[in-house]
């Protein structure tokens, strides 16, 4: 069987009682990195033999993982931070597994996405999922102007380097707009703002921040529809 494990996205007490017992079962652990995983199951306190799969080798590891599981090994995968398989490795493997007919068990748990969605305010019964934002200023453009005139909030995953980039961007596609940008989500320096791009972009520039940060972009529809449904119930 092939176990898909979430693990924390930045406080180690967010694993859940379940993921720690599917560890402790298994008889390989599938890691996207090794040395990062084995610091979590040490603080755990589970001692198991690694396997590497990560973006790099998932195209060709992914047979081999199946055919340990088709002889009978329990293998768990687990990334870095999240949920595998969401802009982490993953897919393959659960594909070829999949295809294969081999038994693949998904335990629910952590994920930036939702947290971060959650946390922002803005309208959660319909959301789009970017994954990282394009690095090419042209094409991060062009996601960030579809974000803005989409019917239903978006998600983006960006780096703190690029952060003012796409804030800047963002400015051009929807300049009175409040947006969401999470920062550092669970950890001890959480932060969430909620402001205009070009509030945001004054704020980090006298704050570089740092970590990882995600990005929510609500519907300007949808932003609207809220604050009509509120007035109506005064």
């Amino acid at each position: 069987m092939l176990s898909v494990v979430p693990t924390p996205i930045g406080n180690r007490q967010d694993i859940t009682l379940r993921a720690i017992e599917v560890l402790k079962s298994a008889d390989i652990i599938a890691a996207e990195d090794t040395r990062h995983s084995g610091l979590l199951l040490q603080h755990l306190g589970i001692k198991k033999p690694f396997l590497s799969l990560h973006g790099h080798n998932e195209s060709f590891r992914s047979e081999d993982v199946a055919n340990r599981i088709a002889g009978g090994s329990h293998v768990a995968l687990i990334t870095d931070a999240g949920m595998p398989g969401i802009s982490d490795p993953g897919y393959r493997l659960i594909r070829t597994c999949i295809e294969r007919g081999l038994a693949v068990s998904v335990l629910p748990g952590p994920s930036a996405v939702l947290t971060a969605l959650v946390g922002s305010g803005f309208p959660c019964d319909r959301f789009f999922f970017g994954g990282f934002l394009p690095v090419k200023s042209g094409r991060r453009a062009n996601e960030l102007a579809a974000a803005a005139a989409r019917a239903e909030t978006s998600i983006y995953f960006e780096s703190p380097h690029r952060i003012l980039k796409t804030l800047a961007a963002l400015h051009t596609a929807c300049p009175h707009r409040t947006v969401c940008v999470a920062r550092e989500l669970t950890k001890t320096f959480e932060q969430y703002l909620r402001d205009t791009p070009a509030a945001l972009i004054a704020h980090f520039e006298k704050n570089p921040p740092k970590g990882e940060i995600t990005i929510v972009i609500p519907s300007g529809s949808g932003v609207r529809q809220e604050a009509d449904s509120s007035e109506a119930g005064d």
